[in-house]
Formats: C-alpha cells, structure tokens, sequence
C-alpha cells in the first residue's frame, strides 16, 4: 500500500504537466478539464496495472491520449440532434478499423529514422516542451522541431497511403 501512496503523491505533482498536455488537444478549458478528469479516473481505477519502474508520466500521458483518440473517434460518429433521422444518422465503424488504425500508426513511427522517432515521442507522447526535448537530445530547438515536423509529414504521408 506504501507504494500506491507514492504513486498518487506523484499523480498530485503530474497534475500541472496533464493540464498542460491536455491543451495540445483542446482549446476550451472546460474541455481541457474534462479530458484531465476522465484521464485521473482511469488513472486511479488502473493503478493495479501500473508497472514500478517505468515512468508514471508516461504511463499517464499515454492514457489521455488514448482518451483523446477515443472521444475524437465517437465525436465524429455522433450527429447531434439527428436522432429521429435514421436514415441520415452516421453508422458505426466497427473497432477492428480503429485497431487497424492504430496499427498503421504504429508501423508509420516504426518506419521513421530513430532522430525523428525520438523527437515525436518526446514531444507527442510523453509531453514534453520542445526545450526540453532539446536539452535531452543536446541540440538546438530548431532542430528538434524539424526532426518532429519531417516525423507529421512521413506519417501522414503514409497514412494517406
């Protein structure tokens, strides 16, 4: 139990970095808090499921993530005030192609030169500022916004393919 309460003390200082990250994907603060609060209940009731050792940050930022992705999937599904319309509501894809999906993306980071890999899973994945990401890799800002802007253009390039 000692080590849940080390996590959840880190959870309370990770708060700040959530919120922050939260805003790569919205611009509405009561939008940015939703997703904060979704992410710390699937946080809290999956804390059995983090491993010790590896880095809670991450752990956590992958979570909303994963959250985002899955409200922008429903939200393009939905059709408000349509209901009463069957005949013009959207229909449901099925899970397997946001598996699919998921797996294409997968394979498009896999495929990406290490640099650019590198920089798009620090900056993308695990949040960080593209100050810091400089700082970790020892180079200048710029490069590290070009190695993450080559990184968008390849995956969309192959995704679109």
């Amino acid at each position: 139990m000692c080590g849940n309460n080390n996590i959840e003390a880190e959870l309370l200082e990770l708060l700040p970095a959530l919120q922050k990250f939260a805003r790569r994907f919205y611009s509405s603060q009561s939008d940015i808090d939703d997703l904060v609060q979704d992410t710390l209940v699937k946080v809290l009731s999956n804390l059995d499921k983090f491993e010790e050792g590896t880095r809670l940050r991450s752990w956590m930022f992958t979570i909303m993530r994963n959250t985002f992705c899955t409200r922008f999937g429903l939200s393009k599904r939905e059709h408000v005030g349509m209901d009463d319309v069957l005949g013009q509501k959207a229909s449901v894809q099925p899970e397997q192609e946001w598996s699919l999906r998921g797996q294409e993306l997968e394979k498009a980071l896999a495929a990406l030169p290490k640099a650019n890999r590198d920089a798009i899973r620090i900056v993308f994945i695990e949040g960080e500022s593209y100050e810091e990401a400089a700082r970790r890799f020892n180079c200048p800002i710029g490069t590290v916004k070009s190695r993450v802007n080559r990184a968008r253009e390849r995956i969309t390039e192959r995704l679109n393919t």
